[in-house]
């Protein structure tokens, strides 16, 4: 499956430039990133996957073609415009796009009767965001994932978010890419 979503990188740098606090790169990630987000996921293990900030769905695709095909994908955007490409685009029976904060995260699980997910993966730009936001997202991101085995898997362009992943989530690791413009870390932090 392919998404293909329409906007070119022109269009994705005027986005950015309209929204730098919510967008946090000027061009779309790279599907090396990608590959190095999810390659720690068991996808054969995995039952709900959360994706926040998915942007042009870069890393959608390849969380969907790696699901199970009784797998659920929430994709959580709070851009607008995102949103409703990602929306026209995705019609996969196991995949639903949400209008709305990664902040309200357990409302939005629970208003769809799920108590918690395996895996929550995300590209929200933690950088741009006030340490109160932050820490609300990434308690609401530990409060809605399983307590014996979730995962949150989060990139960063920066080691800024290092000292709160490492409040937040009791077991964190981190990689590294240059094969993205620019470079990025990818933090894979465990619940236990």
């Amino acid at each position: 499956m392919s998404l293909s979503i329409s906007m070119n990188k022109r269009q994705f740098l005027q986005r950015f430039l309209k929204e730098k606090k919510s967008i946090g790169a000027m061009a779309p990630s790279s599907k090396f990133l990608a590959s190095k987000m999810l390659e720690n996921v068991n996808f054969k293990n995995t039952n709900i996957i959360v994706e926040l900030g998915p942007g042009t769905g870069i890393f959608t695709e390849q969380i969907i073609s790696s699901m199970r095909e009784n797998s659920r994908l929430i994709i959580v955007e709070l851009d607008e415009v995102f949103y409703s490409m990602l929306k026209d685009k995705i019609k996969h029976p196991n995949v639903e796009v949400v209008l709305g904060s990664a902040s309200e995260l357990p409302k939005l699980l629970s208003d769809r009767n799920i108590e918690c997910v395996d895996v929550i993966i995300s590209s929200l730009p933690l950088a741009n965001f006030s340490t109160k936001l932050k820490s609300r997202i990434l308690y609401s991101c530990l409060q809605s994932l399983n307590k014996k085995s979730g995962q949150f898997i989060q990139f960063q362009y920066t080691l800024r978010s290092h000292r709160l992943l490492k409040r937040v989530f009791p077991n964190v690791h981190i990689d590294f890419t240059v094969f993205n413009l620019p470079p990025a870390f990818v933090y894979t932090c465990k619940v236990s």
